[in-house]
């Protein structure tokens, strides 16, 4: 067992000086070249999805329902008819209506031939005249009345679950279906008060839920609530999302990035690369075979890359791994990324015929 270790000892002694041997007295490091691309700036934030319109269909008037016109979880268009009571009565109370106002109109018309061969008086012609009136509006009260027991779609959408079946007696404002219009739906979500100068409308978003893990959906601020949430101190923001295939739900919850701004020509390096020292960050930048300081300021960090603000130029080349065996000015040699170490341009290993 002593022997054993005192193998492995000997071995972890000696690689660092095979390693140098290897490279000519050279530390192997790995590198990466510092990239231009397009970054954008985000606020994340979780939301929830909501109908871009929904109403719980209630009759104005009680009845018994004789027909229902939709099928559960199916579209519907507007105007087409969900629910019809029994309307009996009503159509009724529609024909005698209209009986009053046929005799009122044939009154009327009498009273006014007299009038004018000056044999009816003023009054007769205006009691004739007025009971026409309370005619054509007793016939449009019956016809509003009649209309109330078929209850329609007021705009297109999906039917959800009917809590009736024909032949239920319903009482006015009871239950019977919710309409859901998701195309597009609609994501409520918040922010810190502190990002409200940087917000407006159109601005885009990025929008994750747990039913669809790894596929992101696309959607813009359309409105933004002018009163700040004094409990939580947030803006409350609500965007719209193309729903076109139907894959989102009304209440699902939302993973929401806010996209701020997007920099056309963003330096960015992997986190690797940076070297935190205190409150100051640095990277090892390779400048003809040699490791040299420099330090950088950070910005934006982004799927294992992070944003460098200052400190390096597009096409420099820095150091990723085996920062822990170098210093300022040290000899390095490229072992995988394959930087040239005598002149600090980039090539990859397959590139060397490696």
């Amino acid at each position: 067992m002593r022997l054993l270790v005192l193998i492995l000892v000997t071995l972890l002694i000696s690689l660092p000086a095979m390693a140098q041997r290897r490279g000519g007295g050279k530390v192997p490091v790995e590198t990466a070249r510092v990239a231009a691309a397009p970054l954008s700036e985000r606020v994340t934030a979780i939301g929830t999805l909501i109908s871009d319109e929904s109403v719980t269909i209630r009759p104005e008037v009680a009845g018994r329902i004789v027909e229902i016109g939709f099928e559960e979880g199916k579209p519907v268009k507007k105007g087409d008819m969900l629910i019809k009571l029994d309307d009996a009565l009503p159509r009724a109370e529609l024909a005698d209506a209209q009986a009053r106002l046929d005799l009122a109109e044939r009154n009327f018309k009498r009273t006014e031939e007299l009038f004018s061969n000056k044999v009816a008086t003023a009054r007769s012609r205006d009691e004739a005249q007025s009971s026409l009136a309370i005619g054509t509006a007793s016939m449009e009260l019956a016809r509003v009345k009649l209309a109330k027991y078929v209850l329609t779609a007021p705009f297109d959408g999906i039917a959800g679950l009917r809590l009736v079946s024909r032949g239920d007696y319903v009482s006015i404002g009871e239950d019977i279906v919710n309409l859901e219009a998701i195309d597009p739906i609609k994501a409520d979500f918040r922010i810190a008060e502190r990002f409200l100068p940087a917000i407006r409308t159109g601005q885009p978003i990025e929008v994750n839920v747990d039913a669809y893990a790894g596929q992101s959906f696309t959607g813009e601020v359309y409105a933004i609530d002018p009163n700040i949430d004094a409990s939580g101190r947030s803006i409350i923001i609500r965007a719209r999302i193309d729903n076109s295939e139907q894959l989102l739900r009304p209440g699902l919850f939302a993973r929401i990035a806010l996209i701020m701004e997007t920099k056309p020509k963003a330096l960015t390096v992997p986190e690797q690369a940076i070297v935190p020292r205190g409150e100051n960050q640095f990277v090892y930048r390779v400048i003809e075979g040699k490791a040299r300081q420099v330090a950088v300021r950070l910005g934006t960090r982004r799927a294992g890359q992070v944003e460098i603000v200052e400190g390096l130029d597009e096409g420099d080349v820095v150091i990723t791994a085996g920062h822990q065996k170098i210093g300022d000015g040290a000899d390095v040699a490229p072992i995988d990324p394959a930087v040239d170490g005598n002149s600090g341009n980039t090539a990859s290993a397959k590139g060397k015929g490696a």
